[in-house]
C-alpha cells in the first residue's frame, strides 16, 4: 500500500517562499533567471531547490495537460460515501482511489461524504465502467453520486504562499 509522504521536515525563509512562487507558475524557468528574481546565485537557487525536493516541500514536477487535447472530455465529481469509516474500510478505498489512474484528485473528507474525487474519462461509456468498478461493485461503497462538469473554469492553480 503507497503511504502518504511525511509533512516537510523544513522551515521555509523567504528565499524558499519566492523560488516556489516562481516554480509554480512555470518550473521550466532556468534557475538563473529565478536567481535573479530573488537576488540570489544560481548555485544557491539549485541547492534551496533539491533541499526543498529532499524534505517534501516540493513533492513533484509535473506538466499541466488539457483534457480535451488528449480526448479526455469528461470531468467529473464523485461524491462517495462508504459503508463505515474503519481504519481498513478507509485505507482500502485510499488504496483503490489512489491506484485508479481516471481519479485525478481524491481527498478523504468530513461532513457527510467520506470522499471527494475529480475524474477524467475519454466519453461516457468509459466514465459508466469506471463507476462500476471503483463504486458499484466495491462492497465498501454505500453510495455514490456523480456531478458531471460542463466547464473547467479552473484547474491546476498554484498553492498561495504567503
Amino acid at each position: 500500500m503507497t503511504k502518504k509522504p511525511p509533512a516537510p521536515s523544513r522551515s521555509l525563509d523567504p528565499f524558499d517562499r519566492a523560488i516556489l512562487r516562481i516554480i509554480q507558475r512555470d518550473n521550466k524557468m532556468p534557475q538563473r533567471q529565478i536567481a535573479e528574481k530573488v537576488n540570489l546565485s544560481a548555485a544557491a537557487v539549485q541547492r534551496r531547490i533539491a533541499a526543498m525536493e529532499k524534505s517534501g516541500v516540493i513533492t513533484r514536477n509535473s506538466a499541466t495537460v488539457e483534457a480535451r487535447a488528449v480526448q479526455m472530455g469528461i470531468t467529473s465529481i464523485v461524491e462517495v460515501m462508504l459503508t463505515d469509516e474503519r481504519i481498513q474500510t478507509v485505507d482500502a478505498a485510499k488504496a483503490l482511489f489512489r491506484a485508479a489512474p481516471e481519479v485525478q484528485q481524491c481527498y478523504y473528507v468530513t461532513g457527510g461524504v467520506s470522499f471527494m474525487l475529480i475524474i477524467v474519462s475519454q466519453d461516457m461509456t468509459t466514465y459508466e465502467k469506471t463507476t462500476r468498478r471503483l463504486f458499484a461493485q466495491n462492497e465498501a461503497v454505500a453510495s455514490y453520486r456523480s456531478l458531471i462538469a460542463l466547464d473547467r473554469v479552473k484547474t491546476g492553480s498554484e498553492i498561495l504562499i504567503p
